[in-house]
């Protein structure tokens, strides 16, 4: 039992002298980082162990006097710990600061990026609704050119508006950038040194204006560049416009000319048709004249074969007028058929 319980006092030993090893530990590790911390050499405490090491050999009260002199107070150790917990304390905040200037701009990012998909749907919804679909001619199946030209341009209106209320806000951070780096100078200047934490977070806030600085010139570069691009495009739909328009007055040319020319030719016809007419009157007056006076003095042979012959040539002019208002008449047709046909491709 004796010797059990020796050993449980020895376990007992060990675990306390571990436990004050851990301690001594942590205590010289807090003494190096203060040590480095406010820029004193740490080679003095090898110095010591080599000393004390020395020293363990020449006899116990030596040992005992030499860790007495290395010891540090109570005060000592207290200063050493709150000026660690303060440096800690820093840190800790300085960690926390730069933590939340990352989730700030990751959610400004975030949210911008949300923006910017909520806009481009918005413009695919606009484009399909005015153009694909709204812009369609019925007939042809083709879009229409100015309505497709009214669209860019408005685009390009709105996209000049959010430009310029992006310079517009771009300077005025620039102007509040400059206005705290003047307040700054200015202070430094008369000698008013400020607190760690005020100059601390106006320095954020200056970065903070910065990043938005260089994040609008960003987008306003994106901007023109989209802006030139629709630009490009607006131009090319302007000499496609030009061209089509061109075509048009040509086009309207032609049909005023065959509408001309066929306001004459239906002149003719009409004309025509009254003679046939005419000559037709005074055929059956002939023929009725012939019918009703039997009795009365019957004309020679010659006469009758000469009215014979007149009647023929009637018919014949009568047949030869018909013929070319037939001939008209299908020129006519044909004519209008073209001319709506390039109408329609002109309006397509």
């Amino acid at each position: 039992m004796n010797d059990e319980d020796e050993l449980d006092d020895l376990e007992a030993k060990l675990d306390d002298l571990t436990h004050q090893n851990d301690v001594l530990k942590q205590e010289n590790e807090l003494l190096e980082s203060y040590l480095q911390r406010n820029g004193q050499p740490t080679t003095a405490s090898d110095d010591e162990e080599k000393q004390t090491d020395r020293d363990k050999k020449a006899g116990g009260s030596r040992q005992r006097r030499v860790r007495t002199q290395v010891m540090l107070t109570i005060e000592q150790k207290n200063d050493i710990c709150s000026t660690e917990l303060e440096a800690a304390q820093k840190e800790l905040e300085e960690t926390k600061r730069s933590s939340e200037r990352l989730i700030d701009t990751l959610r400004a990012v975030l949210e911008e990026t949300d923006i910017r998909i909520a806009e481009l749907k918005k413009d695919a919804y606009e484009f399909k609704r005015d153009i694909v679909v709204g812009a369609e001619n019925f007939r042809t199946g083709k879009t229409i050119a100015e309505k497709m030209i009214r669209y860019m341009e408005e685009k390009l209106r709105q996209k000049d508006a959010i430009v310029e209320k992006l310079r517009l806000k771009n300077a005025t951070l620039k102007s509040q950038a400059q206005k705290i780096d003047a307040q700054l100078r200015h202070k430094e200047e008369m000698g008013d040194a400020l607190h760690y934490i005020d100059f601390h977070q106006l320095q954020i806030e200056n970065k903070q204006y910065v990043a938005k600085i260089e994040e609008r010139n960003e987008e306003l570069l994106r901007l023109k560049q989209t802006t030139g691009s629709t630009v490009q495009v607006l131009n090319n739909l302007k000499k496609r416009l030009h061209e089509l328009l061109e075509e048009s007055a040509w086009l309207q040319g032609e049909i005023r000319t065959r509408t001309e020319l066929n306001e004459k030719i239906v002149e003719e016809i009409t004309l025509v048709e009254e003679k046939n007419q005419k000559d037709m009157r005074r055929l059956q007056s002939l023929q009725i004249q012939q019918s009703a006076e039997p009795s009365k003095d019957m004309p020679q042979i010659l006469d009758y074969v000469g009215q014979k012959a007149k009647m023929y040539e009637l018919q014949q002019d009568v047949k030869n007028y018909e013929r070319k208002v037939e001939i008209a008449e299908r020129a006519v047709k044909l004519n209008r058929a073209k001319d709506t046909k390039r109408l329609q491709k002109a309006q397509g």
